[in-house]
């Protein structure tokens, strides 16, 4: 791998990581009760657009730095799973499960789309 791909790395992992707070917090700002809303629309999102990647055959050094460095770090699985734990801690564990089947269904959903989608481009 080249320094210039790290380096590209680098900096779409901050572009994404930044993205992923600005999202969740404006989804979160306007969403009602404590269901993760943010954090599904980031996930949702970012599924989808990485379908549409592979939908439009994204491959190589290319694939790396939008799928795997910005999309990566847009993304959040540790966060996902850690608010479905705490949702279920905190006396909520039904929509701690629905947070986790919500987020699988319509995340393979979003990324199928993203797919055909990109397949059609």
């Amino acid at each position: 791998m080249s320094a210039g791909v790290l380096l590209g790395i680098g900096l779409l992992g901050g572009v994404g990581a930044l993205g992923r707070f600005l999202v969740d917090a404006a989804v979160s700002a306007r969403a009602q009760g404590r269901f993760p809303w943010g954090t599904l629309a980031v996930n949702l999102s970012g599924a989808f657009v990485l379908g549409l990647l592979t939908g439009v055959s994204l491959r190589g050094d290319a694939l790396v730095l939008a799928g795997g460095a910005t999309l990566g770090s847009f993304t959040t699985f540790s966060t996902w799973m850690f608010e479905a734990q705490r949702l279920s801690e905190e006396g909520e564990p039904r929509a701690g499960a629905a947070n986790v089947a919500a987020s699988l269904a319509a995340g393979l959903g979003a990324v199928a789309l993203g797919r055909l989608i990109g397949s059609h481009v």
